[in-house]
């Protein structure tokens, strides 16, 4: 048996021109896997024996490759016979997906936009329709899945998708990213959950403090003295362990949580630190970084102390 360094699971995208395979392959991507479309057949065998792409960090990223009536070379007896001798010869585990849709939604998709059927470009829709679901009879007969998106609407897809494919890859999880600002200098632009911790008493107004961090230990237990800090930080904490796997299920490749507070120095430091932690410690992996922790402190940014609560 020939031994190969191609990925050990390969994904046939295939189907119906308009049935949802951009979608399928753009998913597909978004969950972590090496995607081809309309690669010339010939070419196959050199894809599977080149070295994975710059950057990848695992050999057996799976690949998904698009072929529709459009691949140069497209044959779907041949395509099924390529099938079986990667299967048998080489090892690869090669599964393939059919996007299928009814014609008269196909043909009401084409009559939407300003796209021609790629097998009637001077003939009415329905005739490259008929004719393709005729080519594409022996793929649609071997597929492993056949998805009909006849009534589904792009998100429905995409969660089909997900739930087929990229659980057993473990690509789901995003990457997850905590961080400290201060809104004196502007608010993260690429926050996806955004606190302000603005209510917490401010260590700035204390003198011994104000040259401290939220780092240091007599800033963390002024800012956890504060009456609502245990509550605010447990509500904060049960709302990620609730929103995070659903970011997840739905495919967010990053999620980052901000915590503000004026300056950036002390109570944002401070919870991104403990709420870091104890994501941890409920099977989570942030990368934490504190973005204006190395910033002066002014007064005028700070406004006035609030006596009321203690400096």
């Amino acid at each position: 048996m020939t031994t190969r360094r191609g990925p050990k699971r390969i994904l046939l995208v295939t189907g119906m021109s308009g049935a949802g395979k951009t979608t399928a392959l753009k998913t597909l991507e978004d969950m972590g896997w090496e995607v081809v479309d309309n690669l010339p057949l010939l070419l196959l065998d050199r894809l599977l024996d080149s070295p994975p792409p710059e950057g990848a960090t695992d050999e057996e990223r799976p690949i998904a490759i698009g072929i529709d009536s459009r691949t140069r070379g497209f044959d779907a007896e041949s395509i099924v016979r390529r099938i079986k001798r990667l299967r048998e010869e080489h090892g690869h585990t090669v599964d393939t997906l059919f996007l299928d849709c009814s014609g008269a939604e196909l043909a009401r998709r084409f009559s939407e936009t300003r796209r021609r059927h790629p097998l009637a470009l001077d003939r009415p829709a329905s005739d490259g329709i008929a004719r393709e679901r005729e080519l594409m009879g022996p793929l649609r007969r071997w597929a492993d899945h056949v998805v009909d998106t006849t009534d589904t609407a792009t998100n429905a897809l995409q969660h089909e998708l997900r739930t087929r494919f990229a659980g057993r890859e473990g690509a789901e999880t995003p990457t997850l990213s905590v961080m400290s600002f201060g809104f004196s200098r502007g608010v993260p632009r690429n926050a996806d959950l955004l606190f302000d911790m603005r209510f917490l008493r401010n260590p700035h107004w204390d003198d011994q403090l104000r040259p401290h961090t939220g780092l240091d230990a007599d800033v963390a237990a002024y800012i956890a003295a504060d009456p609502a800090y245990d509550q605010a930080l447990g509500q904060i904490e049960s709302l990620l362990e609730l929103l995070l796997p659903r970011y997840s299920a739905e495919g967010k490749a990053y999620v980052t949580i901000a915590f503000g507070c004026t300056g950036g120095r002390h109570r944002s430091v401070h919870v991104a630190e403990t709420i870091a932690e104890r994501l941890r410690k409920n099977g989570f992996s942030p990368t934490l970084s504190h973005r204006d922790l190395a910033s002066t402190p002014h007064d005028s940014l700070e406004g006035t102390p609030n006596t009321a609560r203690g400096k």
